[in-house]
Parts: structure tokens; C-alpha cells; sequence
């Protein structure tokens, strides 16, 4: 019965708690760290389109076997690279920030 009461009121912390939140803090850390170098660098490496907005105002646009294919060209790839480490440092964030919350919790 005395351990009972010890765990309701918090004064015993699983072993988890102890051992397992800090390491994934640090290995999240780690994540986000790397995932925010590669952001900087295909952001960086990415090609400058600064005509695409004047093109509906002049009317100038011109369909051509690359424009149909950007998806698959190196600035789309670098595109999709950028929205998945955006999403990763979001996702790993949230996580984080969590698990300070339930290590003050618990």
C-alpha cells in the first residue's frame, strides 16, 4: 500500500523516465541539427525562378519538355528534399518540447 501512495503522488519515477527521455532528447537534438544543415543547403543550392511571377502579368509563358517535367529535375528534387527536412525538424519539435513536459510531469 505505502508503494501505491509513493507512485500517486510522483515521488517514484519509472525507470524509463530516467533513462530513456534524456537519451531520445539528445538523439532528437541531433536530428534536428542535421536536418537543419541539409535544409540551409538545398535551400541554398536551389535555383533562383524570380520571372515565373511576371509571366502571368506578360503573358509570356512558354511550355517546354523541362517545364513539364520539373518534378523530376535536380530543382524538384531539391524541392521535395527541403519539404521532408522542413516536416522532420517540425515533427521532431513537437517531440522534443513533449518530452520535457513529461519528464517536469513525471
Amino acid at each position: 500500500m505505502k508503494n501505491l501512495s509513493l507512485v500517486l503522488a510522483g515521488e517514484n519515477q519509472s525507470d524509463f523516465l530516467t533513462t530513456f527521455v534524456p537519451i531520445m532528447r539528445y538523439v532528437l537534438f541531433g536530428i534536428i541539427i542535421a536536418c537543419a544543415l541539409v535544409l540551409i543547403i538545398t535551400t541554398l543550392m536551389q535555383s533562383n525562378d524570380s520571372n515565373n511571377g511576371m509571366d502571368a502579368f506578360t503573358g509570356a509563358s512558354q511550355e517546354s519538355y523541362y517545364s513539364q517535367n520539373k518534378g523530376a529535375s535536380r530543382d524538384g528534387i531539391l524541392k521535395k528534399i527541403t519539404i521532408a527536412m522542413a516536416s522532420i525538424i517540425i515533427i521532431c519539435t513537437i517531440l522534443f518540447f513533449c518530452s520535457l513536459l513529461i519528464n517536469t510531469v513525471g
